[in-house]
């Protein structure tokens, strides 16, 4: 180090200018790793520089393609690898689900882990959630209540938990689908049963630390959670209410009742400064504003249409929306991206384009932020950049990557949320997945 420093200060004005401008530029172009659901923070921004402005002649280069099996599980990413959940069948024995871990540069597999699994539910291709790395382990959530707790080096489980054996819960009709939270020394999941319909676990020993909350199932959005009012909320959102706690104890601070038909509570809460927004397929939006300097909410405007074709404003199905400057985008029922005012939840404008161009029932895409812009996955496989503003939609390049596969929607569907990291995207459908160079030339 001494002789580092001596060999700085002998240098020129001019060559210490150049070396300080070589170690910012390497800051700059670091890569980022999408550990688990919507991202490093959970959040759905994907903030990488150096990416492409637009796609080359025949679409962005696919780096390699691995055979996976079934599943709605999208891939998380992070040390080198890649992780998912599939479901396969072999010819004799058992349906399995399975875990795998993918070398990131070549996609090779470096371990599955596979275990018995009977599905019973509906839509029952695969598993649902994204798994979550965190500190040389990975976390998982079978389509069936399998929780468990993985060494990343070697695929050994460390702990396990039959979420609805254990726990008096019961399998929701789309399976366990709420993507486990990795909180400090906390695993936070949905988990259902009387007083447990979200637990936290010791993250290392699978202990559990504390349950909360009573509902007649766990519905399927994403926990997460917001440091606003002078303290950490955790935000649960069950077919019953929307529901702040204390993340490291489950005490409830606040609830605002919502009772969400058919139990179709799934898109991630969304918050923007003191706004917190949730959206139903049948039930539509809720907005509520958020005390700053205690945990209190009070509601600020909710949908009065509880029917997912006569809509009043925007009623999102598996897409989780996006709050920006006062608007609100997400996609609708009917597969309508649309464009709300986000005070007053009034309807600003619509198009088919992103999605799959046409009124289509449960049409999705997936939105995530990059910049001044988003990429939307489709699911007809297609990746869009585009432009979102109170104006329109401004589309500004589109690639098709991969087929729909998925039968369960009654047509053949991509409904896997991609991840994004060191400059690719990583996606799936029921038979590959695949890596997609996104770096700008």
């Amino acid at each position: 180090m001494t002789r580092f420093v001596g060999n700085i200060q002998a240098m020129t004005r001019t060559h210490r200018f150049f070396l300080l401008l070589l170690l910012l530029g390497s800051q700059t172009v670091q890569a980022l790793d999408w550990p688990q659901w919507f991202g490093p923070s959970r959040d759905g921004v994907w903030r990488e520089e150096g990416l492409l402005e637009k796609f080359p002649a025949g679409g962005p280069p696919v780096r390699w393609r691995t055979p996976i099996g079934s599943g709605y599980s999208g891939p998380a990413v992070a040390a080198g690898r890649v992780f998912t959940m599939d479901r396969f069948s072999p010819t004799n024995g058992p349906d399995m689900e399975r875990v795998l871990c993918l070398d990131e540069a070549d996609g090779k597999r470096l371990w599955t882990q596979e275990y018995p699994c009977r599905f019973n539910l509906s839509y029952p291709a695969g598993p649902r959630t994204t798994p979550a790395i965190d500190g040389g382990k990975v976390y998982t959530l079978g389509a069936m209540g399998l929780l468990a707790c993985w060494d990343v080096p070697t695929g050994n489980r460390i702990w396990s938990h039959d979420l609805p054996g254990e726990f008096n819960g019961k399998v929701p009709t789309w399976g366990f689908a709420g993507q486990p939270l990795v909180d400090g020394n906390k695993l936070i999941c949905l988990a259902g049963g009387e007083n447990a319909c979200v637990m936290a676990f010791n993250k290392d020993t699978g202990a559990e630390i504390w349950r909360a909350l009573s509902a007649p199932e766990p519905g399927y959005s994403a926990p997460v959670i917001f440091e606003v009012g002078g303290c950490r909320q955790l935000i649960v959102w069950h077919p019953r209410a929307l529901n702040s706690l204390d993340p490291e104890t489950g005490k409830v601070y606040w609830s605002q009742p919502y009772t969400a038909k058919a139990g179709m509570t799934l898109a991630t809460p969304r918050r923007l400064g003191n706004l917190l927004l949730v959206s139903s397929f049948y039930n539509g939006s809720m907005l509520m504003r958020l005390a700053s300097d205690e945990p209190k909410a009070q509601l600020v405007w909710k949908g009065a249409s509880d029917s997912e074709m006569k809509t009043d404003g925007l009623h999102c199905v598996i897409g989780t929306p996006v709050l920006e400057e006062g608007y609100l985008y997400g996609v609708c029922s009917y597969g309508q991206l649309r464009c709300l005012k986000l005070d007053t939840g009034e309807r600003v404008w619509e198009t088919f384009a992103p999605v799959t161009g046409k009124s289509t029932r449960w049409g999705t895409s997936f939105m995530v932020k990059n910049g001044g812009r988003y990429f939307f996955w489709n699911e007809l496989g297609d990746l869009i950049i585009a432009k979102l503003s109170p104006s329109g939609y401004e589309e500004i390049s589109r690639a098709h990557l991969l087929e729909p596969t998925n039968r369960d929607a009654g047509r053949m569907v991509v409904w896997s949320h991609p991840a994004f990291a060191n400059q690719s995207m990583f996606a799936r459908n029921d038979k590959e997945l695949i890596r997609v160079d996104l770096a700008a030339p």
